[in-house]
């Protein structure tokens, strides 16, 4: 009632605050605060409409009216098209030319004509595919009723409703869903390629509002403009009255439905457009990736300007033979007439004759049959049953048909570790809490005969251990019909660590609105989730703020790597023991994951959660703000132990590693693991020989000087061992390798081509990206392989990006040159398919220009002695 009966003054007070807010320049605030500012629903009469674009997306590259100009303006950017133009213009002149200027233009025009209509029909295919999402139907709310509208009709505030497997036609922030605690789920794969469902959120005043306040609600969304970074969202919401006082609500990525999602498992979920058209986080990050030219074609292109440089030496030398013959001799030809006055370009038509006859040392089939060969090479790699992995029922795809032959030339190969070259399908193997280890060589923690005892015993320790695997997560438990538990996890280490506190009697059952549900050895435990501190790849660690519902204690528990653990403990606290485990642990190839946690009084987080709320709720710098805040409650912890996860190796990788190297293949191995997990999986795949056969450097520190004698130090035993014949490699890591680039890029870069193999660990993705530009840059061909989304920079910078279709989704195989389903595949691909594609290129290349060049000097000799025969005819009738 309450709602009902305000209603309409508060939307009349509202409407007219937000008229006095906006009453100064709409660019200049925008341009100041970098934000933009969403009326929620007000339709017809949103206040600045012509800022927005419409919801109308376009991915084609031209129009009806640029076309032409445009592809020929694309086409002639290559200097072979403009040699043959050149060439074809020339024979339009009747004076110079030997032959119908027809045999120019007719297969000019057609080589033109053919790449022309492949540039339109693509083009109209996405235009199809651009025609059939803006003009599908979708709901939205105009006036208070739910109307059906073209998807391209959306604009920017409008509530758009969804129903269960319809795909989201813009960038929405959640408003309502049927779950009555706000939850629905999300299939982001079009966007970010991860195939596990993603959770979303409806903002906490909007939970619980029935449909016909959903119809009318109103309110501002305070946001950044667009951006395509579709991992954060900064924003803020403040609905008007009556629904809630004019205090913000933060909102993140996870209270948003971005472009080309699907609603799965969920009746229906509405939201409020807030990006729209291009300008959505899909729209701003696509764009074709820049064409990669193969080495092949780089010397194609060098040759053609070689020749070009030949035959302008050789048209210059005939040229003016052939002039200083003409003013000598040919007066005396009886049968030929000339002019006594002869024109002023009279210089010119014997060398542009000679131009024309030796046009031919360029074949202008050469492109084309190139393009023709190299589509049959991909279809050839299409097909190949030796590389089709039938557990997974992926075939190997050559997405890029025109640089085959650049995998026969491969010399550096960049990979990602963690479901690159492992299985990434984790299994919970030891633990260590408290300084007790548990698990050994013989069987993993699960089936520990101490474990169980502890958890008969119910250890305090090990309850708290367990309880902070179960409750300190994103995973998100799905309850079957037959009340059996299955946990959907964007994380294969969460999900991991849940199922084994699952099978060690301490079970997440459900998580409903900011309370988890926990099962305790057969109790029913509820524990209310206050605040989320996320997880990033700056802190390392994540922690939640829980609060018992039995005894109402507030708690902080914490879990990450050991690097950002051990940092906030409490000064007295002993970690020897833990310590050792995790490099045990961590020797033995496992993934090593440090829990701990503290109880909190009420007033610490009183004062810590407006702090929490104020950096939660920036626009601008939200994330170093939030890390500033984290880092006052995540300090004085206590430690309760770690976690070993295993990954195991794929099949097949340590031999095709071993192959490829005496194939004279360099390996770096480019990975976010720890140090010791990194060499040990190195180990374990054939990057590093063991000793005494190999050898195992280390570029440390964490100041410019310690890098700087690390480094030097490295490179005198680089020049030792260069004498023996030893397999030398060095490790660095993420914070050593940007202060290595930085200050000290020359003895580095000396380090990195004197060793074959390198191992980089704790790296980010720029990094990745990074280290395959500097290699790039040696003139060395690169080839990068990885799965995941943070190796698409790597993947897309290389000159052969290789993807494998794996668990962490599709987006690397979707960017990559290639997709394979597993790694040992790489063998094939370079050793057969590489190889062979390059031999017949090279064949094929040889061949058109050495037949062409032949061609082209029986033409020259026969002109030059038929010229003297015709000389030696005049001569003998005159003598006659």
């Amino acid at each position: 009632m309450s709602y009902r009966s305000t209603f309409a003054e508060g939307e009349r007070a509202a409407f007219q605050a937000l008229e006095m807010e906006k009453t100064e320049d709409w660019d200049d605030k925008r341009s100041r605060m970098r934000k933009r500012f969403v009326d929620i629903n007000y339709g017809d009469r949103n206040l600045y409409p012509d800022i927005y674009c419409d919801n109308k997306i376009s991915n084609t590259k031209y129009n009806v009216i640029n076309f032409l100009p445009k592809n020929l303006w694309e086409q002639f950017s290559r200097f072979m098209n403009k040699y043959f133009l050149l060439i074809a213009i020339l024979q339009l002149w009747p004076l110079i030319t030997p032959v119908n200027p027809a045999s120019t233009w007719g297969p000019l025009i057609l080589i033109f004509a053919v790449s022309a209509s492949k540039e339109a029909w693509d083009d109209y295919n996405r235009y199809k595919l651009d025609k059939q999402a803006n003009e599908r139907d979708v709901w939205v709310v105009k006036k208070g009723n739910k109307t059906r509208i073209k998807a391209q009709d959306i604009h920017v505030g409008d509530i758009v409703w969804l129903r269960e497997d319809d795909e989201v036609p813009c960038d929405l922030v959640l408003l309502g869903s049927s779950d009555s605690q706000g939850f629905c789920f999300v299939e982001t794969a079009a966007i970010d390629g991860e195939i596990d469902l993603k959770t979303r959120v409806v903002p906490p005043p909007c939970i619980g509002l029935p449909l016909d306040l959903l119809h009318k609600i109103k309110g501002v969304i305070e946001c950044p403009l667009p951006d395509k970074d579709i991992r954060r969202f900064d924003a803020n919401l403040r609905l008007l009255p009556p629904f809630i006082d004019t205090d913000y609500c933060p909102l993140t990525i996870d209270h948003t439905l971005l472009q080309s999602c699907y609603l799965r498992n969920t009746e229906w979920a509405c939201g409020v457009a807030v990006y729209t058209g291009n300008e959505t986080k899909l729209g701003m990050s696509k764009g074709l990736p820049a064409p990669k030219l193969t080495a092949v074609d780089g010397m194609i292109d060098k040759l053609t300007g070689a020749i070009f440089i030949f035959q302008l030496v050789v048209v210059l030398i005939l040229g003016i033979a052939g002039d200083a013959w003409k003013s000598a001799e040919a007066d005396k030809i009886w049968y030929v007439k000339h002019s006594k006055k002869a024109p002023w370009f009279d210089f010119f038509v014997i060398p542009l004759r000679f131009e024309l006859l030796c046009s031919i040392m360029i074949p202008i089939s050469i492109k084309v049959s190139l393009d023709f060969v190299k589509a049959l090479y991909a279809k050839f790699i299409d097909w190949d049953l030796q590389m089709y992995d039938e557990k997974t029922d992926t075939p190997t795809v050559a997405t890029n048909t025109a640089i085959s032959e650049d995998l026969g030339q491969v010399e550096y190969i960049l990979t990602d570790k963690t479901g690159t070259l492992t299985e990434n399908v984790m299994i919970f193997k030891r633990c260590c809490i408290k300084g007790v280890c548990y698990g050994n060589s013989t069987g993993d923690a699960l089936t520990d005969s101490a474990l169980k005892r502890g958890l008969t015993e119910k250890n305090p320790d090990i309850v708290k251990f367990l309880t902070v695997m179960a409750v300190c997560n994103t995973v998100v438990p799905i309850l079957s019909s037959n009340g059996a538990v299955s946990y959907k996890a964007q994380s294969q280490d969460e999900e991991a660590l849940v199922n084994a506190a699952a099978q060690l009697r301490v079970v997440l059952l459900s998580k409903r609105g900011a309370t988890s549900e926990v099962k305790l050895f057969g109790e029913i435990k509820e524990y209310e989730v206050l605040d989320l501190l996320e997880f990033t790849s700056d802190r390392k660690r994540m922690s939640v703020v829980i609060r018992d519902s039995d005894t109402r204690k507030l708690m902080l528990l914490s879990k990450g790597a050991d690097e950002a653990i051990f940092p906030v403990l409490c000064s007295d606290q002993p970690v020897r023991a833990v310590a050792d485990a995790v490099e045990t642990y961590s020797k033995l190839g496992l993934r090593t994951m440090c829990f701990a946690w503290r109880e909190l009084k009420e007033d610490e987080y009183t004062k810590w959660s407006f702090k929490f709320k104020d950096a939660s709720s920036s626009v601008i710098e939200r994330e170093w703000k939030m890390a500033e805040v984290c880092q006052l409650m995540e300090a004085n912890l206590e430690l309760l132990g770690v976690t070993a996860i295993e990954d195991k190796l794929q099949e097949g990788v340590p031999d095709t590693i071993e192959t490829l190297r005496k194939a004279g293949i360099n390996f770096w191995m480019l990975t976010g693991d720890k140090h010791a997990t990194a060499v040990q999986i190195a180990l374990s795949c054939n990057f590093v020989l063991p000793e005494p056969a190999g050898q195992l450097l280390h570029v440390q520190g964490s100041t410019q000087q310690e890098i700087a004698v690390s480094l030097e130090r490295v490179l005198c035993t680089m020049q030792i061992s260069s004498t023996e014949p030893k397999d030398v490699a060095f490790v660095i890591d993420g914070w050593a390798l940007e202060i290595a680039l930085k200050h000290h890029y020359e003895a580095f870069t000396e380090l990195a081509t004197l060793c074959r193999t390198a191992i980089c660990c704790r790296v980010t993705p720029s990094q990745k990206a990074q280290l395959v530009e500097l290699v790039k840059s040696w003139e060395f061909r690169t080839l990068a392989i990885g799965d995941g989304g943070n190796d698409v920079r790597m993947i897309q910078e290389a000159h052969v990006g290789v993807g494998i279709s794996g668990r962490e989704g599709l987006q690397a195989a979707r960017a990559s040159d290639f997709s394979i389903g597993k790694f040992r595949f790489l063998k094939r691909l370079i050793l057969v398919h590489g190889r062979y594609s390059y031999n017949r290129t090279a064949f094929l290349s040889q061949y058109s220009i050495y037949k062409s060049l032949l061609i082209c000097f029986i033409q020259i000799l026969s002109y030059h002695f038929g010229s003297l025969l015709q000389c030696g005819d005049t001569h003998h009738g005159c003598q006659g």
